[in-house]
C-alpha cells in the first residue's frame, strides 16, 4: 500500500528554497523527489504554446488533461518534459511562474494534478515541495516542513539566479511579482498556502543551504 511508504513534505512560498532544499535532502536520503511546481509550471507552458487565455478556466483544464508530463532525473539536475519536448529552461522563466500561480487557483486544474502527485509516492521514500503537500496532497505524511525567507531576500536569490543565466531582470520588478505571487497563493479559495499545523517551520533567511539540509534530515529520527 502506498500510504506506508514514508513522505516528507517541504511548502513554502516562491524563492524560499523548498525546490533545492527538497532535492538534496532526497539525494541524501536515497528517496524520490517530487517538485510539484513544475507540474503546474508544465500546464502554464503547454497552455502558452496554445496559446489559451489564462482566465478561460474551462480550456486550462482541458489542457491539464491533454498536457503530458515526464521528469528525468538521470543528469546533474531535473529535467522536465513536456509533451515530449524538454521545457525546463522554458518552466523557470517568471512568465511560467506567473502562469502556474493562475492556473493553480483554479480548482478543476488542482483536482485533476492530484493523482499525478499521489502517484509518486513509491518505496523507498518520497520528499514532496510544493505549496500543499502536507495539507492537502499529502496530509498524512510522517514529516512536514514550511520554509520561510523575507520578500527581500527571496527576490535576492531570484535575481541572482537569472542573471546567472543570463536573464534581464530588476530586483524591484522581481520583488514586486514575489508579493503579487505570495499574495495570490495565500487568499485563493482552494488549496491556500499556509503551513500545516503539524509542519516545522524553518526560516531560511541568511542561511545556507546546507544548514538548511542539516536542520530538515535532524528532524527525522526526532519525529520517526
Amino acid at each position: 500500500m502506498t500510504a506506508t511508504v514514508p513522505v516528507l513534505t517541504i511548502d513554502g512560498p516562491s524563492g524560499s528554497g523548498k525546490g533545492t532544499i527538497s532535492r538534496a535532502v532526497a539525494q541524501r536520503l536515497g528517496w524520490h523527489y517530487l517538485d510539484s511546481g513544475a507540474l503546474y509550471r508544465a500546464v502554464g507552458v503547454a497552455a502558452g504554446w496554445a496559446d489559451l487565455d489564462l482566465d478561460d478556466a474551462g480550456a486550462l483544464v482541458r489542457c491539464t488533461f491533454d498536457t503530458t508530463i515526464g521528469f528525468d532525473e538521470s543528469g546533474d539536475e531535473l529535467r522536465v518534459l513536456v509533451n515530449g519536448h524538454d521545457a525546463t529552461d522554458e518552466l523557470r522563466t517568471e512568465t511560467a511562474g506567473a502562469a502556474a500561480s493562475a492556473i493553480a487557483a483554479i480548482p478543476e486544474v488542482r483536482a485533476a494534478l492530484k493523482d499525478r502527485q499521489r502517484a509518486f509516492r513509491v518505496e523507498p521514500g518520497l520528499v514532496a515541495d510544493g505549496r500543499d503537500m502536507g495539507t492537502v496532497i499529502f496530509p498524512d505524511a510522517g514529516w512536514k516542513v514550511f520554509l520561510t525567507a523575507s520578500a527581500e531576500e527571496r527576490a535576492d536569490r531570484r535575481y541572482k539566479q537569472l542573471k546567472n543565466k543570463g536573464v534581464s531582470v530588476t530586483m524591484d520588478g522581481l520583488l514586486r511579482e514575489i508579493l503579487a505571487r505570495d499574495a495570490r497563493d495565500a487568499n485563493r479559495s482552494v488549496a491556500p498556502l499556509r503551513p500545516a499545523e503539524d509542519a516545522v517551520r524553518i526560516d531560511t533567511t541568511g542561511l545556507g543551504i546546507d544548514a538548511v539540509v542539516e536542520r530538515v534530515l535532524a528532524l527525522l529520527p526526532a519525529r520517526g
